[in-house]
């Protein structure tokens, strides 16, 4: 028989941890380890026995249940945190999920919802336990290192490519950004969540026989092997899965933004890093997005109105996530080089001023190569040899700089350039060491 499935309870209310034990007890493969009533004993007992599981209420009286949770996952990234609160607004749910929980029980619980959320989380994080597991045992390796991982064993790196405003070149940047972090150990997957009018499949001239549509009514049951044989394979060896090939078919997809989010929760680990493009609206979908990602790429031009909509969205974000400033990077897109006679809209320093945010990405404006891609239906960096030449070069600095923030692992020019096919080998210069 195999383990049980360890739960920490921890709830403010003795009441609330006896009743969700006597729940739990009714079944054979869960096992209750421990309990607690205040956030503060919750975090010690979390990292004294490394429950697979906790149960966490939200509000007492010491510490709350998100800055518990936020605590507790940074140091045992491997347990998964179940959020419990009487109040089911959106608002909770996003500041939970921020802080690492995994999901959200409205109280009282009922006896299937909490069952099927306990086993859910928990096969949610077997990718994190065995990566905790090799960790202890010594036997941890880089990705960039690994050869031959299963699904489940990946990062699952999110990132999501937003823009308040339509045509600053959001698809350009995700694109591209996939394909900077495709390597000959690397997995990566590119999502079109833009549903109404997502480009994707034109600039990579690609087709797919199931799109993300199609796969909605399985959302809650996704068999990641079938998975993987519908998504599209690009030539350069990013998976991509395409939005509807409509804007009539999208209303499917809109009417359970949810089932997009548990798609993405599902096969999230079976992947390195998953680039989302979405849509430059903030619906439930985008901020379903934002909120799982573990970085957010805002794209604006150097323009007024971009900037100004740039800044109304960093305000929401703001208000989202705590620090968000760590989590939101400012990419601009469309900069014109004053040097070389070209007309300057708005500067850097002064973008940089008013947003009172660092620019994470200066994009020059080279609309010939980016069009010439399009045509070509492959990524600006791989239609173009010449890696020293804009945007080519930025773009590039763009996926070395975001897969160091989030792996810790620095990205380097490799003077030898590496034999063979393909865009791991197009870009092989840049190896990591």
């Amino acid at each position: 028989m195999a383990d049980p499935i360890r739960i920490l309870l921890v709830d403010d209310i003795a009441e609330v941890r006896d009743n969700v034990a006597k729940l739990i007890r009714f079944e054979q493969d869960f096992e209750v380890v421990g309990s607690s009533g205040s956030g503060r004993e919750g975090i010690r007992l979390a990292k004294d026995l490394e429950p697979d599981i906790i149960i966490m209420d939200i509000n007492m009286p010491d510490i709350d249940g998100i800055s518990a949770t936020q605590e507790i996952t940074r140091a045992l990234p491997a347990v998964g945190v179940i959020m419990m609160s009487v109040n089911s607004d959106r608002d909770y749910l996003r500041r939970a999920m921020m802080a690492g929980a995994k999901d959200f029980l409205t109280k009282p619980a009922k006896m299937d919802d909490l069952y099927g959320t306990i086993r859910h989380v928990y096969k949610i994080q077997e990718g994190a336990r065995r990566q905790a597991k090799a960790i202890k045992e010594g036997a941890f390796a880089p990705i960039q290192d690994t050869q031959d991982k299963g699904d489940g064993e990946r990062d699952g790196h999110i990132i999501a490519c937003f823009s308040p405003k339509g045509g600053v070149g959001t698809t350009t940047v995700a694109i591209n950004l996939a394909s900077s972090l495709m390597g000959p150990n690397s997995k990566v997957l590119l999502i079109d969540a833009d549903i109404q009018f997502g480009d994707i499949g034109v600039f990579l001239n690609l087709q797919a026989q199931s799109t993300l549509a199609d796969i909605i009514e399985n959302a809650n049951d996704l068999d990641v092997e079938y998975f993987e044989n519908i998504v599209v394979t690009h030539p350069t060896g990013v998976k991509v899965l395409l939005g509807p090939p409509r804007p009539e078919f999208a209303e499917q997809v809109y009417s359970v933004p949810d089932s997009v989010i548990e798609i993405i929760k599902q096969v999230r680990y079976s992947y390195d890093f998953i680039i989302i493009d979405t849509a430059s609206r903030l619906d439930d979908l985008t901020v379903g997005i934002c909120d799982m990602a573990s970085s957010i790429l805002l794209v604006s031009t150097p323009t007024l109105p971009s900037v100004r909509n740039v800044r109304n969205a960093l305000d929401l974000f703001d208000q989202l996530y705590e620090g968000s400033s760590q989590k939101v990077k400012l990419v601009l897109t469309q900069v014109h080089d004053e040097r070389r006679g070209q007309r300057v809209t708005i500067t850097t320093e002064k973008i940089e001023s008013f947003l009172k945010r660092e620019v994470y990405a200066s994009i020059p404006s080279e609309e010939r190569a980016i069009l010439q891609a399009i045509v070509k239906g492959t990524p600006v960096i791989a239609a173009e040899r010449n890696t020293d030449k804009s945007p080519v070069r930025e773009l590039l600095e763009l996926g070395a700089k975001v897969r160091t923030d989030l792996t810790g692992v620095e990205v380097v020019e490799d003077e030898e350039d590496e034999k063979g096919s393909g865009l791991g080998n197009l870009i092989g210069r840049f190896g990591s060491r």
